[in-house]
C-alpha cells in the first residue's frame, strides 16, 4: 500500500496479514480523499477499526491536524504503530487500542470533525455506527464503507457512494 497524495505522497506503508484483513483498496481512498477534499485541512480525525491506519494517515498527508487511530488487533496495532513511525507522524497521531464501540460509547458529542471507518464487512458494524453517532455526534461527519449489500438504517440525509461491491456512507451531523 502507498500513500496517495499530499505531504508523503508514493511513501509505503504496511498492512497487517491475516485472512481477516482487508485494506481499503487506492482506488477507495483516492475516492474518499478526493470526496472529503476540503475537510481535511486543519481536521481534528477518528479513524475507526484502523487497521494500518491507512485513512488516517492518507488524512495527515494531506493536512489533516491529528488522527486518533482506534484498533484493537494486537497484530494491526503493530503495523500501525510502524507505520507512523516510519512516517514520522507520532507528533499528530494517538493509538487508542480498545473495541471501536467501546470507545465511542465514552466520546463526548463534537470530540472530532471527521469519524472514518472501514469495519469488517458482514458483521453490522457500518449500520451499528451509524444507530451510535445518531444518537451521540461525536463527529461533524461520519464516513463508513461497508459493502453493498449491507443493510444500513434509513437515517434522513446519509449519502451513498458505490464503488462496485464497495459503498461509502457519509452523514454530515454537526455544522
Amino acid at each position: 500500500m502507498r500513500i496517495i497524495a499530499g505531504e508523503w505522497r508514493g511513501r509505503r506503508i504496511s498492512a497487517p496479514g491475516g485472512r481477516g484483513v482487508r485494506p481499503t483498496s487506492d482506488r477507495i481512498r483516492e475516492a474518499w480523499m478526493s470526496a472529503l477534499g476540503s475537510s481535511i485541512p486543519g481536521a481534528r480525525i477518528v479513524d475507526l477499526f484502523a487497521g494500518s491506519g491507512a485513512l488516517g494517515l492518507e488524512s495527515l498527508s494531506r493536512g489533516a491536524a491529528s488522527v486518533t487511530f482506534v484498533e484493537r488487533a494486537r497484530e494491526a496495532q503493530v503495523a500501525l504503530g510502524a507505520n507512523i513511525r516510519v512516517l514520522a507522524a507520532g507528533d499528530r497521531t494517538k493509538i487508542v487500542r480498545d473495541d471501536v464501540f467501546r470507545f465511542l460509547s465514552r466520546t463526548p458529542a463534537a470530540s472530532f470533525d471527521l469519524a472514518l471507518a472501514d469495519p469488517p464487512y458482514g458483521e453490522g458494524h457500518a449500520a451499528r455506527l451509524l444507530e451510535l453517532v445518531a444518537a451521540t455526534p461525536f463527529a461533524r461527519e461520519l464516513w463508513v464503507e461497508h459493502h453493498s449489500r449491507e443493510a444500513i438504517p434509513d437515517l434522513p440525509g446519509l449519502i451513498h457512494r458505490r464503488y462496485g461491491d464497495t459503498t461509502l456512507t457519509i452523514w454530515e451531523l454537526l455544522e
